[in-house]
């Protein structure tokens, strides 16, 4: 068995995953499937974008999503307060699971991810509970469906466009760029560049093991 092994996703051949050139892939010498980019400055951009995320994110739960307007009255509402208006009405099960998945697992991926890059990027190797975050990050981001929740709202807003005058608030648009944000981390977000520097329990660092026998390399469209 290879030192340092990885396990292929697709197919489970276990292998040596060097560290690729520049703009780079290396990939599963059985089936093809990418074990490994090397993409410069992507983490650096990542936290960039994580810290607009969170700005843009508070923004959101800040302000009405929108507002209604029918017989002389009006009402708006945020992405909590939609939440807790279910809650009082009787829907706790769902708005609990609106809570969690608009609110609680969005700001836990945002902060674990810039908690995981500022530490990574201050601490060479880093601690080991940092490779813990990741976990709690990918579960986070799992749980995360803004894109769903703005969905709805869509769809709401045809259904009673005939019955109110509705007013668009600041929160919708704040939650537009959340999730184009929340897009761009996961494309540029850059994991395997975190587990390479986590200093485990143990004392040891997971490394790179340069073997052109078992893995090719592929340049990356520019």
């Amino acid at each position: 068995m290879p030192e340092n092994p990885v396990a292929c996703p697709d197919c489970d051949l276990l292998q040596h995953v060097p560290l690729p050139p520049p703009r780079g892939k290396a990939l599963c010498c059985r089936c093809g499937k990418v074990l490994a980019t090397n993409k410069p400055g992507a983490n650096e951009r990542t936290l960039s974008l994580a810290i607009g995320a969170a700005i843009v994110f508070v923004i959101a739960n800040a302000f009405p999503l929108m507002g209604l307007s029918a017989a002389g009255r009006e009402v708006d509402t945020t992405i909590i307060g939609g939440a807790w208006a279910m809650w009082q009405e009787g829907h706790q099960m769902t708005a609990a699971l609106v809570g969690l998945c608009a609110v609680v697992a969005p700001a836990g991926h945002i902060g674990i991810t810039i908690v995981v890059l500022i530490v990574a990027r201050r601490h060479r190797p880093a601690p080991f509970w940092v490779g813990e975050l990741l976990h709690w990050a990918e579960l986070a981001r799992e749980w995360a469906m803004t894109e769903v929740m703005m969905l709805g709202i869509l769809v709401a807003l045809l259904k009673i466009a005939d019955l109110a005058t509705v007013v668009i608030g600041v929160g919708i648009f704040a939650t537009g760029a959340l999730i184009a944000l929340i897009t761009a981390i996961a494309i540029n977000f850059d994991p395997e560049e975190i587990w390479t520097q986590v200093q485990w329990s143990s004392g040891g660092t997971p490394v790179f093991v340069n073997s052109s026998q078992t893995i090719d390399y592929q340049e990356a469209a520019k």
